[in-house]
């Protein structure tokens, strides 16, 4: 048989399919395209739901003796205390008291390397006495209240020599908001955690944390489980938010286009970044972030003399952000747990 006649006896046949078949045929063929589009169209939408979102501050300003840009990047990573805008009886539920004006509850630095070496997680503690420009030598924590995030980064960047190219903020209420979105994130405590300030206890064992339970997690420090008081506290900021980026990044999540936009949108209205950063930036730290709990990130405090957390090991501190700046390995004996 040639091929023209192969043509037409094919054509033939398609005729002669009854018209529910080949409107099943297309009906097929749509729904399949929709399959493939939709998911594409919605992550489009999301992300410019995201970017758009966002509450944006200004770029951090130069000044002279700015440290030089290093290798790879650098977050400057807030939790900050503010209870502005939150509604009283969430506040109440989320056991935060009522002090007034904003401060820093955490400081971190998240280092994006450009080669194969592992990102890193640096703590900075509160009550590090540092020199903030223009207001002398006092706690880090006084920062952010005198002058913004603008103030505390130039801090940050002058004690350790690590220029910040991001920055993002979350605030109280934005913290647990996130947390509940992904439908609490599982924790798993060697002891019983009880705060004697405010009272709140969580229980040893494994056990799903919701927004109120991660914030006294986190925030706790006046607790025979916490000893060392501010450097137990960091360390555990450092393990939730590792255990929290898992969760956002799993598979189950991921799937989930009904827990996809619940994430985003509370991440959205909870945190605050500069100008320039993007959705893109975002998700670059949260993927690097998912590593904490595999130990694929260096997870550390800044070294101190004491458990004060007071004064910096000012000769340990300096070879810690000098392998930060140059993307290289940090030596063990750097890293403090």
């Amino acid at each position: 048989m040639d091929t023209y006649q192969f043509r037409n006896d094919w054509s033939a046949r398609a005729a002669e399919r009854p018209p529910h078949r080949r409107r099943a045929r297309r009906g097929l063929v749509l729904v399949l395209l929709a399959l493939v589009l939709l998911p594409v169209l919605f992550a489009g939408w999301l992300w410019f739901h995201v970017d758009s979102s966002i509450r944006r501050i200004d770029a951090f300003p130069d000044y002279p003796g700015r440290p030089a840009a290093g290798a790879g990047a650098n977050w400057l990573i807030v939790g900050s205390d503010s209870r502005e805008g939150l509604d009283p009886e969430v506040a109440a539920g989320l056991h935060i008291g009522d002090a007034a004006g904003q401060r820093t509850d955490t400081i971190m630095i998240a280092h994006l390397p450009d080669n194969s070496t592992a990102p890193t997680l640096l703590s900075i503690p509160r009550d590090s006495r540092v020199q903030i420009p223009g207001h002398g030598k006092t706690l880090i924590n006084a920062a952010f209240e005198s002058g913004g995030p603008q103030l505390l980064a130039q801090t940050v960047e002058k004690e350790t020599g690590l220029r910040i190219d991001h920055y993002a903020e979350v605030g109280f209420g934005g913290f647990a908001a996130i947390v509940d979105a992904v439908g609490g994130v599982e924790m798993c405590l060697d002891e019983e955690m009880h705060d004697t300030k405010t009272g709140q206890t969580l229980q040893a064992g494994c056990q799903q944390m919701d927004g109120s339970d991660a914030l006294t997690f986190v925030r706790m420090r006046y607790s025979e489980s916490t000893p060392r008081s501010d450097l137990d506290r960091v360390a555990n900021q450092r393990k939730f938010i590792g255990a929290l980026a898992s969760e956002a990044s799993s598979f189950t999540t991921l799937v989930n286009p009904f827990t996809d936009y619940a994430l985003a949108d509370t991440g959205a209205n909870a945190l605050t970044m500069l100008g320039e950063d993007g959705t893109g930036d975002l998700l670059s730290l949260a993927w690097a972030m998912r590593g904490i709990s595999s130990g694929g990130v260096v997870t550390t405090t800044v070294p101190v003399t004491d458990g004060t957390a007071h004064n910096w090991d000012k000769k340990k501190a300096a070879e810690l952000f000098e392998a930060m700046n140059t993307d290289t390995q940090i030596p063990e004996d750097l890293i403090t747990q």
